[in-house]
């Protein structure tokens, strides 16, 4: 009976490691720096709300979210391909001021050479 119990064990701290093995497999990008200055954008809405943002594709690169500066403001709950552009959706969850910014890198590398911020201002 101990031995089945050691053998449970060992298949059960197996699996762990391999779970916490997997998880560090699949992390993120490292953050993003050096974000060049690009336009501003100023968005207005009330909390409920969804608000879409839309940045255009360009070959061999990937936009970022580089600061989303509250997640208690506005909370991410979508991406998708729209035609030329990747369209981001924010949903508004909680009243204040945020800005959101998105820095275009190649891959995953952390250097970016180009952005897009969005002050966001949640009634």
């Amino acid at each position: 009976m101990r031995a089945r119990r050691v053998g449970f064990v060992r298949i059960l701290l197996a699996l762990v490691v391999a779970l916490l093995l997997a998880g560090v497999a699949g992390a993120t990008a490292p953050p993003v720096v050096n974000v060049p200055a690009g336009p501003v954008s100023t968005i207005a809405t009330q909390r409920g709300q969804l608000v879409s943002i839309a940045l255009p594709h360009r070959a061999g690169r990937s936009w970022r979210l580089a600061r989303n500066g509250n997640p208690s403001i506005l909370r991410q709950v979508g991406e998708a391909d729209v035609g030329a552009n990747v369209v981001v959706v924010f949903k508004a969850v909680g009243k204040g001021r945020v800005t959101v910014v998105f820095a275009r890198t190649r891959g995953g590398a952390p250097r970016a050479d180009a952005s897009r911020s969005f002050r966001v201002t949640v009634s």
